[in-house]
């Protein structure tokens, strides 16, 4: 649910995941294309709210977009992963760090 706090929110779905976002916010994003200062838009825009008014799509809201700006490429913290059998001995174990992008979002359209 989208709490209603007066400035325009939309609801972007990017990289298997769902994002509240807001005009003047940053949010890190699973990689986009793009060096740093790159203009990036989102075209999968879920939801809307500007107000008391809240546009819900199906499952996208038609001709809305979310326009930002790429302001770096980074890589997530380091996450173990380790796999073991008991009684086999077996064990594996190794790590992964994922490619982000963080992106100030400028403009809800």
């Amino acid at each position: 649910m989208v709490a209603s706090t007066g400035m325009k929110q939309a609801v972007i779905y990017t990289g298997g995941k769902q994002y509240l976002v807001a005009p003047g916010q940053t949010v890190t994003v699973e990689r986009l294309e793009g060096e740093a200062g790159a203009a990036v838009s989102f075209d999968d825009v879920r939801c809307i709210v500007d107000g008391a008014q809240t546009v819900v799509g199906k499952p996208n809201v038609e001709g809305a977009k979310v326009l930002g700006k790429v302001v770096a490429q980074q890589r997530s913290d380091k996450v173990i992963v380790e796999k073991f059998k008991s009684k086999k001995r077996y064990h594996r174990y190794g790590t992964h760090r994922q490619e982000q992008t963080v992106v100030a979002i400028e403009k809800i359209a």
